[in-house]
């Protein structure tokens, strides 16, 4: 698309940043849907005057503007052509939250979870705001409005628009007005072309009230969850004109809201979750009009499939506290005394067994199960994207709401619906509502299977409404159900709805596309017209569910990301530190995936492929954690993708000077182990920093000393290398170079259990090639170690550096695709692993601390699983850990690389240096990972970052365990 110029000027000439390269443009063509629209460009507004200043020089251009949040709505309501507003970034503050009255005064681009954490400290946990879907932690409430989204709790809360006071929008001639409870005025009283913008616009809206009052009142709000259409029904009399209310769910075609006022509620107390398994969902929903007689906070379900996929991406233990069955619901309970709400839950659970359906159910009290339970649930869409059983879902007709009483004959009429066309729908959803999330196993890559979707969209339309329901339940009708409204509403209502419209926006530059004059669904899919390439890769890139596809290994890894997001969360789990960091879309998971997934299209996209410098500076940022790998719902893995990238865009042309300096260590460690005082005196010497520059480093962190081989000689000598061996220890090249003392630990360690210990010494992970792109040297490499390593036995192989563990674990079995490495792969084990599993067999170290901080390292975490250190710890016995869970920052070569060091400490700041804050003098700080001592050494100087093993070597003296200096 060419960027028309005046447009851009226009703006410019404001005063207003606006951006158009291909990367950006790249990362705002695409929300959570199945669309694609390429923006001409993307603005970050700060203010109020900047929206005026952008929605002017559009409407003097007649360039459409699509306002957006945090990009996750699955309907395509947040793409759109012409200039994307991005409020997430700059126009998300809370300006006040008023606790006498309850309402926060808040600026568009909030986040959800981010208004009720500050809404509970600042009343003391008496207040909250109540709309919570499952995006919450990057949802923000000005999308919240544009969907009229609701969440998991919507049965006792409602919808978004039942938690609106007042909006404060920009029309697109300019004016600045206020919608609420009684009309719309101008926002500044005197500003006189808003009070006339005001006075014509409300008549009209009274006018076309008194003008339908029949079809609003029989049509409108007849349903909970009636999302789709506009909500013109809070314009009736009896409704009080509620102008604002019925601006939610608006989808930004009417204004562009810039500020909200929104009611908070009281935060529910004692909450109680009953989990409830059944054989399938229609049977879970035959027993939705039971449950909601007991007055539930929410009634949330999933099916069997999610559970897997959860299981499969992030351990079997992941998922805990589920009954037995195929289909589960969520039933929150609360109440002021814990003890009524206990009674509560076993007279639901003694009532739905005598109803005969229930197959198992349990109260689950424990948080932590709790939390377990939920976060499955709130990763449905992600998870059901690419499930365990194989294949691929895809939203469109995933936000279909029918009476909760109708719920079950809805249910058991769709799964016929599905088998007539061939599909499979993975089912999930807020049943207590009657809204269904159903992502269905659509072929949207081919003419046939585009073909199918819109027969079957046509059909699951007359079916929902047959049942009494809505098109859409929260998510909107955007790209994916605006067609189809005519299905739903006699002709008088859609005429109204077109009136409305015009109303708000004469010249039809919000968002169009969507709710009236609406674009056909299966246009602008993202999966069409992508040219049929073979892309040569290094890695093996699941072939197999790729040929299921029918698509190219690589094409198919890219598209993993499917937009929902959490990698923009500011909490829980480690992705992506970067965006965490910056706040700037291109720098997460999602922005990266995105113009990954533009690279593969070709022709009008970012079409040079691997050569592509746009694609390089959006990977530029990515640490490689891979902690995207364990946290994504949808199983991006960005870290193999850089790789991956990396190694074809250098193939012809120079190298970054730091992929020879750090992406070589191993070789340059063979050498400095001969001349290590030679080359410790320099490094100590003013030549230091020239050294440094050189090598593409940064002068501002502290060189490691580095060891000679007699040192790791000395630490490994007390070993006894003869006869079979019950235990492998794997030295890697850092612990050689760097720690040795490490090594000798970690050896006294796993000897002191009772094991025979031999040592491997002389073989190399490859990890610094395959950061670094350099994956032909990377693969020679894992190859003769994994001959080496593959000797026929099944003993465990313990590796001293998380990284280099997760490369033998996870890169060499992808990067060999062979038997040998596969077998070498399962014998990995990580020493805080290996450490659970000795202990866990009756092994009690001689002493171990009561308290430490640990800095999981993300590698370990992503690979061995997020609890691995935890539970190590556990076994051990320390009984108060301060966990730092976050990237430490330095993740291998990216934070001594020169260009990446303050964003290497902003990524400090998010977990690591916070919790060496609140650690104690004398509590042992834990950093299994050299990259995370290297980090601790530069936040805290006077501190030692020690590995489990040095905590716990029977030879260590009381100081270096509690001292730790």
């Amino acid at each position: 698309m060419t960027v028309p110029l005046e447009v851009i000027s226009r703006i410019k000439a404001a005063g207003v940043p606006v951006e158009t390269s291909l990367l950006r443009r790249a990362a705002y063509s695409y929300d959570a849907s199945n669309y694609r629209v390429p923006p001409v460009a993307v603005v970050f507004p700060g203010s109020v005057d900047d929206v005026v200043a952008v929605v002017d020089a559009c409407a003097a251009t007649g360039t459409p503007v699509v306002s957006r949040g945090g990009g996750t709505s699955m309907a395509g309501n947040a793409i759109g052509p012409g200039i994307v507003l991005d409020f997430s970034r700059h126009m998300n503050r809370i300006h006040a939250i008023d606790a006498a009255s309850g309402v926060a005064d808040v600026d568009p681009g909030v986040v959800l979870s981010v208004l009720s954490r500050e809404a509970e400290r600042v009343t003391g946990g008496v207040l909250t705001f109540a709309p919570d879907p499952s995006s919450k932690t990057r949802a923000t409430v000005g999308g919240a409005v544009g969907n009229d989204a609701c969440g998991n709790h919507s049965v006792r809360y409602g919808r978004t628009s039942d938690h609106v006071v007042e909006l404060d929008v920009v029309t697109s001639d300019g004016a600045r007005l206020t919608a609420f409870a009684g009309g719309v005025r101008a926002t500044d009283p005197g500003d006189a072309h808003a009070a006339a913008r005001a006075s014509a616009l409300g008549e009209k809206l009274k006018e076309l009230a008194r003008a339908n009052l029949g079809p609003l009142r029989t049509e409108l709000g007849r349903i909970q969850r009636q999302v789709s259409g506009y909500h013109l029904s809070h314009l009736l009399p009896e409704k009080g004109f509620d102008v604002a209310r019925a601006l939610v769910g608006s989808e930004g075609t009417c204004a562009v809201v810039v500020r909200a006022r929104m009611k908070l509620v009281p935060k529910a107390s004692n909450p109680l979750l009953v989990c409830l398994g059944y054989t399938d969902v229609v049977d879970a929903a035959r027993d939705i009009p039971t449950i909601l007689e007991f007055e539930p906070a929410a009634v949330e379900g999933i099916d069997q499939a999610i559970v897997d996929t959860m299981r499969l991406r992030r351990g079997a233990d992941s998922v805990l506290g589920l009954p037995e069955g195929k289909a589960f619901l969520y039933v929150d309970l609360d109440g002021e005394q814990p003890e009524e709400v206990a009674a509560d839950a076993a007279r639901l659970l003694e009532r739905l067994r005598a109803d005969g359906r229930l197959v198992d159910g349990r109260a689950v009290p424990d948080p932590a199960e709790r939390a377990t339970l939920w976060r499955v649930r709130e990763d449905g869409a992600g998870l059901s994207s690419r499930p365990a059983s194989g294949g691929e879902s895809w939203p469109g007709w995933e936000d279909s709401a029918v009476p909760p009483g109708s719920l079950a004959d809805y249910l058991a009429d769709f799964r016929v619906l599905l088998d007539e066309h061939g599909l499979t729908g993975i089912m999930y959803g807020h049943f207590g509502a009657g809204c269904m999330h159903i992502r269905i196993t659509y072929d949207l890559r081919t003419e046939a299977g585009r073909k199918v979707y819109r027969r079957f969209t046509a059909a699951a339309a007359e079916l929902v409404v047959r049942h009494g329901g809505s098109l859409s339940g929260e998510h909107g009708d955007g790209r994916a159900r605006s067609e189809f409204l005519p299905v739903m509403y006699t002709p008088p209502v859609i005429a109204a709805f077109e009136d409305y419209r015009r109303y708000w926006d004469e010249s039809g530059l919000l968002n169009p596309g969507s709710i009236t004059e609406p674009d056909p669904i299966d246009t602008n899919l993202a999966l069409a017209g992508i040219p049929d390439r073979e892309w040569r890769t290094h890695f093996v890139l699941s072939p197999v569910d790729a040929h299921e596809a029918g698509t190219d290994p690589w094409v198919h890894a890219v598209q993993a990301c499917i937009g929902v997001g959490r990698c923009r969360s500011d909490s829980g789990g480690v992705m992506c530190p970067s965006f965490r960091a910056t706040g700037d879309e291109k720098d997460s998971t999602r922005g990266r995936s995105r113009v990954l997934q533009d690279m593969v299209r070709g022709a009008r996209s970012i079409d040079e492929g691997w050569q592509s410098d746009d694609v390089r500076a959006a990977l530029d940022l990515c640490l490689a954690c891979k902690a995207c790998s364990h946290d994504c719902p949808a199983g991006v893995d960005m870290a193999t993708y850089k790789a991956e990238f990396l190694s074809h865009h250098y193939e012809a042309r120079r190298r970054p000077v730091s992929h020879f300096s750090l992406g070589w260590l191993p070789r340059w460690l063979k050498l400095t182990a001969y001349m290590s005082p030679l080359v410790n005196a320099a490094l100590s010497s003013p030549l230091s920093k020239v050294i440094a520059r050189l090598g593409g480093l940064t002068t501002e962190r502290a060189v490691p000393r580095f060891a000679s081989r007699r040192m790791l000689r000395e630490q490994l000598a007390s070993l006894d290398g003869s006869g079979p061996a019950d235990v492998v220890l794997f030295v890697d090249s850092f612990t050689k170079g760097f720690r040795p003392e490490v090594a000798g630990a970690a050896a006294r360690v796993a000897a002191d259990t009772g094991r025979k210990v031999t040592c491997e010494t002389d073989a190399c992970c490859g990890l610094t090639w395959i950061s670094t792109g350099q994956l032909d040297t990377a693969r020679k490499t894992l190859s003769r170690t994994v001959t080496k390593l593959d000797d026929g036995t099944d003993t465990p192989i313990v590796v001293v550096e998380p990284s280099c563990a997760a490369a033998l674990k996870k890169e060499a079995p992808e990067l060999l695709g062979t038997e040998a490495a596969q077998r070498v792969s399962s014998r990995i084990r990580s020493f805080a692993e290996a450490v659970k599993e000795w202990a866990d067999g009756g092994w009690v170290p001689p002493v171990v601390p009561s308290s430490v901080t640990v800095q999981t390292h993300c590698h370990e975490y992503s690979t061995f699983g997020a609890a691995v250190q935890r539970k190590a710890l556990a076994a051990l016995g320390v009984d108060h850990v301060v966990e730092a869970t976050g990237c430490c920052g330095v993740a291998g070569n990216f934070g001594f690389e020169a260009e990446h060091y303050d964003i290497s400490m902003k990524v400090a700041q998010q977990a690591l240096a916070p919790a060496l804050a609140r650690t104690e003098p004398g509590v042992p700080v834990l950093a299994d990972g050299f990259s995370c001592t290297m980090q601790v050494r530069q936040l805290a100087p006077d501190r030692r970052g020690l590995h489990i093993a040095e905590l716990i070597d029977p030879a260590a003296s009381q100081d270096v365990r509690g001292a730790n200096d």
